[in-house]
């Protein structure tokens, strides 16, 4: 199958330009053919033509928990926000702690994902050796406080163990256990939503995030801190250690504790929204490239497990559908370019997690493609959302600039509304030889 994408706005690796794309099966077979024969030709005359967004943080709920997500709903919604690789946490029911269960979910998304998949393999307190065995996962899950079951991974033997004795790429949930129960104790468990900032607050992330850096400074042990939260967090990222990266999630950039009057548990997140002053210094950290990564963080809970009262509300949101869109009206409101927008969604994941073929348009690589519209104009709506739940924190919010076309190994999964159901995505493929995000700007 060929096809080929012509008049297209590109975001190549060397700038944007207008060229034309031809997909050969699954890769990128050329850019600028010239005259050749395609099955199936495509005009995209003004519009952008951009590599997939891999979303390095989301939680599918599946095995266990599908009544607020699966792999089939949350891969479709990844194809209609732009996503077309997600790698997916391990605190699902039974857990992903063992090759075994890890291999048992990439088989379940051959048969379900519409889109390119991958999934850490977690931490436990006592599963150095299973950790030690994986090999087809981006990397190891360390939730250090703040979790539930054998995923908590607090003592520091644990943790001086984990990061001395496995080589995989390791990323981890910060916020300091000790510090959360004591601000629970201290405000009774909490009473209202607000309370949320308050338990979770900036010297819980802040306390976990520092041991973290030591920790892999001390290892040489390559780290990823997840949704960073505290101005403090980003400022402790102005060193270049050569080993650490780092990712910021919308509800970070976009809410603070100011939006709690407004939508109540809809902002609910572990860890927490803080300040305005927070928002602000994440955004400087993504513009200065202290922060090389934007994910979603995607975690859905039912409007009925939202709407309890504080503290039986869950902590998460989802937003895979929307977070491209979100970015892209960053760029018409002059933020932000729309280079740094495929920078932080499309190529630094593909690098720090040393993706093999993706995360940018560029020969030989897979044709994991996203069409967008950066005038169109629309508003989200929570009966309009194709994630099981049925609701987005955004609802009414109007943003300029949106997907239209979603290619998934060289294959039209999504376009203008229409689902390509047939469709399958493929396991992403890892070489971890390569470094990560500093060793190299290239392939």
């Amino acid at each position: 199958m060929r096809t080929l994408i012509q008049h297209a706005h590109c975001v190549l690796p060397d700038g944007t330009r207008e060229a034309d794309i031809l997909i050969e099966d699954h890769r990128i077979e050329a850019i600028d053919p010239g005259a050749v024969r395609a099955d199936v030709t495509f005009d995209a005359s003004g519009r952008y033509l951009i590599p997939g967004v891999i979303d390095d943080q989301v939680h599918f709920r599946e095995p266990g928990l599908t009544h607020k997500e699966d792999l089939a709903t949350g891969s479709r919604a990844c194809a209609k926000g732009g996503i077309t690789t997600y790698f997916e946490m391990p605190n699902t029911k039974p857990t992903t702690t063992t090759v075994e269960r890890l291999r048992e979910k990439l088989q379940l998304a051959s048969t379900k994902s519409l889109v390119n998949y991958g999934f850490y393999i977690g931490a436990t307190p006592d599963n150095v050796k299973e950790l030690k065995k994986a090999t087809r996962t981006p990397g190891i899950k360390i939730f250090i406080g703040s979790s539930t079951g054998n995923l908590l991974v607090d003592e520091q033997a644990a943790l001086e163990s984990i990061f001395a004795e496995t080589t995989l790429p390791i990323c981890a949930h910060c916020e300091d256990e000790a510090t959360v129960r004591e601000n629970s104790e201290r405000l009774d468990g909490g009473t209202e939503y607000a309370d949320h900032s308050r338990i979770r607050d900036h010297k819980a992330a802040v306390i976990a995030t520092l041991r973290s850096l030591q920790l892999a400074v001390r290892h040489s042990h390559r780290f990823h801190v997840l949704h960073v939260s505290t101005a403090q967090e980003a400022r402790l990222l102005s060193e270049n250690y050569g080993l650490i990266t780092a990712e910021a999630c919308p509800h970070h950039l976009f809410f603070n504790v100011n939006d709690y009057e407004r939508l109540g548990s809809r902002v609910q997140m572990n860890p927490s929204i803080k300040t305005a002053d927070d928002n602000a210094e994440i955004w400087r950290a993504l513009l200065d490239g202290r922060i090389p990564v934007i994910a979603t963080d995607h975690a859905p809970h039912t409007l009925e497990e939202k709407d309890q009262p504080y503290p039986k509300s869950p902590s998460g949101l989802p937003a895979v559908e929307n977070s491209l869109a979100l970015m892209l009206n960053q760029v018409n409101e002059g933020r932000c370019t729309l280079e740094q927008v495929v920078g932080w969604m499309c190529d630094a994941p593909a690098r720090v997690w040393d993706v093999v073929g993706k995360g940018r348009i560029q020969e030989g690589y897979d044709a994991d493609l996203v069409l967008i519209d950066l005038e169109a104009s629309r508003t989200i709506r929570d009966e309009e959302q194709v994630t099981k739940t049925k609701w987005s924190p955004w609802h009414g919010q109007t943003l300029k600039g949106w997907s239209t076309h979603t290619w998934v190994m060289g294959q039209l999964v999504f376009e203008d509304g229409t689902f390509h159901e047939e469709v399958r995505g493929s396991e992403a493929k890892f070489d971890h030889d390569r470094g990560g995000f500093w060793a190299s700007t290239e392939d």
